[in-house]
């Protein structure tokens, strides 16, 4: 595979968005019937068993010295999951996935307050466009924002955390012993909700969460390879079509418009998204000189 091959990349994270507006789409089906407890763990299940071909196949080692690091992530990123797929019934698609989205915005902060990382002059000023945005899109009311845009907010902001604690794992980890740790270690949490909240689900729900895993397990593989063939300031901005993928499949579906101000919103938060990934530090060469590979998202 070309390691510098930006139009290729390109296209990988635009399959990606596509894959991940579908799972959310189709979360949205499937969360009329059952439980949100339901929905993430077959949603790790699933996952991990469409990860077991890639794993076996780069075998990782799994001993590790940064098991409560792993944990952590693990943890943070879970609660991103819950947090995502709760919101997604609740609000229009193309505005649940944005906000999801707005990650790149909360990473500066915080890998400036763990890491020690400056955050340059040009992510200030896009962090503060972005959260205009992020307000446009919660739509001010004299009942302050509403609860699902703010859970949908809380997803961005722990997926940010867990995007920051994988940067910090990398330093020592290889990319599959990180998701094996984090699928392995999520399915078997995500499980123990369903002692209390089990549904016995109808064989069409079965297939919609079979596809769930599959449609996030395909979206992670095509973002880490489209990350893989070029730098990320260059093909990172289009996992930002998955809003435009959202948004069509909300109309198509359910008939979702959004209202103009709504519209302000989303182009500010994506712009200012696109600028914060645009001025990310260059891609950092392994000693073998290939490049790593795409922070994983809780998806």
């Amino acid at each position: 595979m070309r390691r510098n091959d930006p139009a290729r990349g390109a296209l990988s994270v635009v399959l990606a968005a596509a894959c991940f507006a579908a799972m959310g789409a189709t979360i949205k089906v499937v969360s009329a019937d059952l439980p949100n407890t339901m929905v993430v763990f077959f949603r790790n299940l699933f996952g991990l068993l469409a990860l077991i071909p890639w794993l076996v196949r780069l075998r990782p080692g799994l001993g590790t010295r940064r098991l409560r690091l792993h944990v952590f992530r693990v943890a943070v990123g879970l609660s991103a999951m819950y947090c995502f797929f709760w919101a997604i019934p609740h609000l229009a698609l193309s505005e649940v996935v944005l906000l999801n989205y707005s990650a790149p915005l909360f990473i500066p902060f915080i890998a400036y307050l763990w890491l020690g990382e400056m955050v340059a002059p040009a992510v200030r000023l896009a962090i503060v466009v972005g959260f205009v945005g992020i307000v446009l899109i919660l739509k001010p009311t004299p009942g302050l924002f509403q609860p699902a845009g703010l859970v949908a907010l809380m997803a961005g902001m722990l997926a940010a955390t867990a995007m920051t604690s994988i940067r910090r794992l990398s330093a020592t980890e290889p990319t599959a012993r990180i998701v094996f740790y984090f699928s392995l270690l999520a399915t078997l949490i995500s499980a123990v909700p369903l002692l209390w909240t089990w549904q016995t689900p109808a064989v069409v729900d079965i297939l919609l969460l079979v596809l769930v895993g599959c449609l996030a397990t395909t979206g992670q593989l095509l973002m880490t390879t489209g990350y893989s063939l070029a730098p990320a300031a260059q093909v990172g901005p289009f996992i930002y079509t998955s809003v435009v993928f959202a948004g069509v499949y909300g109309w198509f579906l359910w008939g979702e418009t959004p209202g103009p101000v709504t519209v302000a919103g989303m182009v500010l938060v994506v712009l200012a998204g696109v600028l914060a990934i645009r001025r990310q530090p260059p891609r950092v060469e392994t000693p073998t000189g290939a490049p790593r590979a795409a922070e994983p998202r809780e998806e």
